[in-house]
């Protein structure tokens, strides 16, 4: 495993530069701009819960997935409000557009720090967590961070929540299972962003060390290529048996629908950020997907709160929702859980402290995803599940 200190200090000078000058407020606001405090015209509190994600280029829909999660969850909630220290509060989701980029992320958090005085700020990409996690503790907000790359967890960012499972536990079944299918060369492609590079830091060794070869090594930019033709070229005339790949679900099934019309009949490892369900929907069949191995899509998940909450989603959005709709639900049921118990809802250090009582204390019809506990980094501790598509069909694999 691999910290990029390099990278890390590119943000901390980016953000520091950001932060010495004036937000423009270019962003837009989902929301109605109100503080954690009385709502002058309703009398009711309220405690506002930022989010800053890609609400418009290549990952918008990807943002929109988180966002409707959050959403769903805080409109439950609203329906009765939730008691704290005998008041009782309602939930304000105050959204911001990022682009994907780190430097919005980090205008957009301070923006909403200042004029929401929001104790929880969400952010779903690494570039944006490591942003935010240059001043958050200082601000005293916490990052609901949406990221698998374990780096964010290993900082010492005591105000930091990583929500998803770390990746180093795809690295291993994924790698056997394409091996033992498929064949041993793999073409990487991971995307450009800092996250795709770890992934491939941590993916390309391990398996070299199962045997396996490298063939080929390139990037992509989803923010500014559409057509892959070039890139998939170049990659196919190593002769590969799998390609490594991901980023936003969309653009990732775009990848692997050109590399299928350009004759590659291999297997496909996914990052954890595309979705294999989701995945479908832009390529209307699992036969591009074939042989592809994946994160286990949340329809396909028995956990206790699951059907009920496929049903709303789909009724609501007109499509089965994904991992991150789920994560983003159940994590705003856990933070709602955690002032409940630590009797605040301003003070971000105080909630932190008490976010393992707030999953002891999640009701069983919102355990969308099964989370037992919280570890000495801030990392949701999960139960890695993953999948493959064989015969046109989701296939859970399982882990030694």
């Amino acid at each position: 495993m691999r910290i990029n200190k390099i990278f890390l200090s590119l943000i901390s000078l980016l953000v520091i530069g950001i932060l010495a000058g004036c937000i423009d407020g270019s962003s837009n606001t989902n929301n109605n701009d109100t503080d954690s405090s009385t709502n002058a015209e309703t009398k009711e509190k309220v405690v506002n819960i930022g989010y800053t994600g890609p609400l418009s280029g290549s990952a918008a829909l990807y943002g929109a997935n988180t966002l409707n999660g959050l959403e769903m969850a805080a409109e439950e909630i609203n329906e009765e409000g939730f008691e704290v220290n005998g008041e009782t509060y309602k939930l304000n989701i105050v959204s911001l557009d990022d682009k994907y980029l780190p430097n919005e992320s980090a205008s957009n958090a301070k923006r909403l720090v200042q004029e929401n005085a929001t104790p929880i700020i969400y952010a779903p990409h690494s570039g944006g967590i490591a942003a935010l996690q240059v001043f958050n503790e200082q601000e005293n907000f916490i990052i609901g961070a949406y990221s698998s790359e374990p780096a964010i967890t290993e900082q010492g960012n005591e105000l930091t929540v990583r929500i998803p499972p770390s990746y180093h536990g795809y690295v291993e079944p994924f790698t056997k299972y394409s091996m033992e299918r498929f064949g041993g060369k793999l073409a990487a492609i991971p995307p450009v962003t800092q996250y795709g590079q770890d992934w491939a830091d941590e993916l390309l060794p391990y398996w070299e060390e199962q045997g396996g070869e490298v063939v080929h090594e390139a990037s992509v930019d989803f923010a500014k290529e559409t057509d892959f033709y070039t890139l998939l070229t170049n990659a196919l005339e190593s002769d590969p048996d799998v390609i490594f790949l991901g980023g936003p679900s969309e653009p990732t099934a775009n990848v692997m629908t050109q590399a299928r019309q350009l004759g590659f009949e291999g297997g496909f490892i996914i990052m954890d950020q595309a979705k294999l369900d989701e995945m479908k929907r832009i390529t209307e069949t699992y036969e591009v997907l074939e042989g592809a191995i994946g994160t286990m899509p949340l329809v396909e998940a028995d956990y206790p709160g699951v059907p009920a909450f496929v049903e709303k989603y789909t009724e609501e959005h007109g499509i089965e929702p994904g991992s991150e709709a789920g994560f983003h639900y159940v994590s705003l049921y856990i933070f709602v859980e955690a002032m409940k118990a630590a009797g605040n809802v301003e003070d971000a250090t105080v909630i932190r402290e008490h976010i393992q009582a707030g999953l002891d204390s999640l009701p069983e019809d919102k355990h969308v995803y099964v989370i037992p506990s919280i570890d000495e980094n801030g990392g949701f501790e999960i139960l890695t599940r993953v999948s493959a598509v064989e015969d046109g069909e989701i296939v859970g694999i399982p882990i030694d």
